[in-house]
């Protein structure tokens, strides 16, 4: 008897099955059957679900005809089950990684429980608004598991089917099924509440839920918003019959309620003519089945609650009415903690441009880096009368050095120098607030070439895209956009699919590369001695990049155990991806942590070779012409989960390994540093180091703030007649 039987509907979701099915597929703790529900062997997601029973014999089908509805596709798939809990998940949903055994480790510690309750993230995917966590109600019970009486607030009405694990001994025993009809959840929910005995709750996200762009079926107006009332008084009449506790039953019959008063009052969702015909049903089943000396709420919110025990129809149009109005006038009123700050920017921008202020930011004003931070410098040098401004967010204000000028983000000075900026730079975006003003120039400078999938070419990858923003928003930040910096004609192709505009694309290399061919010995030295690199030691950079399926860091990677394997002369800089730069150090052994270090630059100046996975990192790396080694050991998951720009695997900078022993194997023996890395790092460095010739600041800094046309710009030096920055050790 497998652990978890996991009922996964598909009508209508065809196209994004695969993502559900994978997500089960994928998980670490493999003791489960998956039970595909199609509405027939022609329908397109029997496809779908067959060639991964083919490939996984885990995957089982079973077809429920589509008018029955996805209650009848529930109960067809729980049928079917022969697991010891009971899953479900909708077809257009998945899995967080580590559920399965994040859900078996809390049964073995709460023993056999009929539901354990679990927590679930609303994804709005397709506008990567951030995802928002929703679960059970808090419970004070400290015991693992516990009676519902106990924490009589926990009831399964207002959370999804899919936000719990359910003993299907414990449904079976019940004559649990899923009700006909709309709302479904909501009478499964009440069933199950009413017929519990034992209960437990696991404080994980288990279901990422990918919201549908349209909204809900429930949302749409109909007829079909009455079978809400069907499914609350299914629940009040089995309550009734099992006699459910007063303490229990109160609670219960609130939550059916605050459900059936929300739908009461959306004008949208019952039709004009209906509603207050919806309005009195639901005062006599409120009425009918109130519990005894139940007293309504008090203070605002058992306002409505009153109304509709009274039968008060018109009083409640009229509240509803109100709050709309209200509603909408707050939405007119500016929003934030520093409304002043706020208003001074749009007097600001009544103001004439300061033709020689240039406004510098980098990554959303994180410190004084990147390309900014290069263009800054040689700004100073080349355009002398231009007065820089650097923005950096509070408590960041110790990365600037002591003589460049900042404004810190969201004070008065940072509204007042954006308003008045006649540049604006930056390798992320500007505030939404921001105005693109007649005469301004924005110039954006990107902070790296691109692997994964960026900008609206991420949207077809519903994991990313959840976490990137609202597209729309996105391309309105674009629009305000005049230059772009690409350090190679892939990236320059890449962005123009990726963020469409009128923008002018500036092949110029990226500035904060120059210095890999302009350091010297000297300066590899100095470096080195900041940083702690010990006298004659190889010095390997690992940085790993971020991985939209990880909600922290995780090295990926024994870097103590590595250095052993790999020669006693290494030593380890470990750099994480700058998402992770505010924890604290990790360095230990031969272990340095220059996650904090201020120059991206500098650290890779140091380094004698370079371990990435798919970081962006390679690319610039690549400018000094050392030995790279491609540490893939998630490839196929990153590839799908984030989506990529070309196959890395084909077109590598140095030898590709998968596992930690490869990696030692590959430093011991030298075949990092060998002809056939030579070859592969040529090949690489031919297609993405196109522009980066040590003179890219200087090319952009004549074009955007000198005005200088494009042919009285230093052409680039060809690849061959570069000489990088050189190693300390060979």
């Amino acid at each position: 008897m497998p652990r978890f039987s996991i009922v996964v509907p598909s009508h209508g979701v065809a196209g994004r099955l695969s993502l559900a099915l994978d997500s089960v597929l994928a998980q670490s703790f493999g003791d489960f059957e998956l039970i595909a529900v199609c509405d027939g062997p022609a329908a397109p997601a029997a496809g779908v679900a067959a060639d991964h029973a083919a490939r996984d014999s885990r995957v089982v089908l079973v077809h429920s005809p589509p008018c029955e509805g996805l209650g009848a596709a529930r109960n067809a798939g729980a049928r079917a089950a022969s697991g010891l809990y009971l899953l479900f998940l909708d077809g257009d949903d998945v899995l967080a990684p580590g559920a399965l055994a994040a859900l078996a480790a809390r049964l073995e510690e709460t023993g056999e429980v009929d539901v354990l309750y679990f927590e679930h993230e609303r994804c709005p995917w397709w506008d990567g608004e951030p995802a928002t966590t929703a679960g059970p109600a808090p419970v004070t019970v400290r015991a693992p598991s516990f009676s519902p009486a106990e924490a009589p607030q926990l009831t399964g009405v207002a959370l999804p089917a899919w936000s719990a694990a359910y003993r299907r001994s414990f449904a079976t025993a019940h004559d649990l099924v899923f009700p006909e009809g709309h709302f479904t959840d909501v009478g499964w929910g009440g069933l199950v509440t009413v017929a519990a005995e034992r209960v437990a709750v696991l404080r994980r996200v288990v279901v990422r839920h990918l919201l549908r762009r349209q909204g809900s079926r429930l949302d749409l107006p109909g007829e079909h918003q009455f079978d809400l009332l069907d499914q609350t008084e299914r629940v009040l009449v089995r309550a009734a019959a099992g006699k459910l506790p007063a303490e229990r039953l109160a609670p219960l019959f609130e939550q059916l309620f605050d459900t059936v008063l929300a739908v009461a009052a959306d004008r949208e969702r019952v039709p004009a003519a209906r509603r207050r015909a919806f309005f009195r049903r639901a005062h006599r089943l409120y009425r009918r089945h109130r519990p005894a000396g139940r007293r309504t709420p008090r203070g605002r919110s058992g306002v409505p609650h009153r109304l509709l025990a009274a039968g008060a129809y018109t009083a409640f149009r009229v509240r509803c009415a109100a709050g709309r109005t209200a509603g909408t006038a707050a939405r007119r009123l500016p929003r934030g903690t520093r409304l002043r700050a706020r208003l001074a920017y749009r007097l600001h921008l009544r103001r004439p441009l300061d033709e020689n202020l240039v406004v510098y930011c980098a990554y959303w004003g994180r410190g004084y880096a990147c390309n900014p931070a290069a263009l800054h410098a040689k700004a100073r040098e080349l355009a002398p009368h231009l007065r820089g401004v650097f923005l950096v967010e509070p408590g960041q204000e110790h990365t600037v050095p002591a003589d460049v000028e900042y404004a810190v983000i969201g004070s008065r000075r940072y509204w007042k120098v954006l308003a008045r900026a006649k540049y604006l730079v930056n390798n992320a975006n500007f505030a939404d607030a921001v105005v693109k003003r007649p005469g301004s120039v924005h110039l954006q400078t990107q902070h790296g070439t691109p692997l994964k999938t960026m900008g609206c070419d991420q949207s077809t990858y519903p994991v990313v895209a959840a976490r990137s923003g609202s597209f729309t928003k996105l391309l309105r930040r674009v629009d305000r956009w005049d230059h772009n910096v690409s350090s190679n004609r892939h990236s320059t192709e890449v962005w123009e699919r990726a963020f469409p505009g009128s923008y002018e694309p500036l092949e110029y290399g990226y500035p904060r590369n120059d210095v890999y061919c302009t350091a010297r010995a000297e300066d590899v030295a100095r470096v080195r001695r900041e940083l702690g690199v010990p006298e004659g030691k190889r010095a390997v950079l690992y940085a790993p990049t971020h991985r939209d399926h990880h909600t922290g860091f995780e090295p990926g990677l024994d870097l103590e155990a590595f250095c052993a394997a790999a020669g006693e002369d290494v030593v380890v800089l470990l750099r994480a991806h700058y998402f992770y730069d505010r924890g604290g150090p990790l360095s230990g052994g031969r272990i340095i942590d220059v996650t904090a270090h201020r120059s991206a630059e500098d650290v890779c100046l140091a380094a004698d070779a370079l371990v990435t996975d798919y970081s962006s990192i390679m690319f610039d790396y690549a400018n000094l012409d050392r030995p790279i080694v491609v540490y893939a050991d998630d490839w196929e998951v990153y590839r799908e989960i984030r989506g990529v720009c070309f196959d890395l695997m084909d077109t590598p900078p140095g030898p590709v390994v998968r596992t930690p022993g490869e990696l030692a194997a590959v430093f011991r023996d030298g075949g990092y540093a060998g002809p056939e890395s030579a070859a592969l790092r040529a090949r690489f460095r031919q297609r993405f180091c196109q522009f980066d010739d040590g003179l890219a600041a200087e090319r952009v800094v004549r074009r955007v703030f000198l005005g200088e046309p494009p042919e009285a710009l230093p052409p680039v030096i060809p690849l061959a007649e570069r000489v990088p920055a050189p190693a300390a050790t060979h």
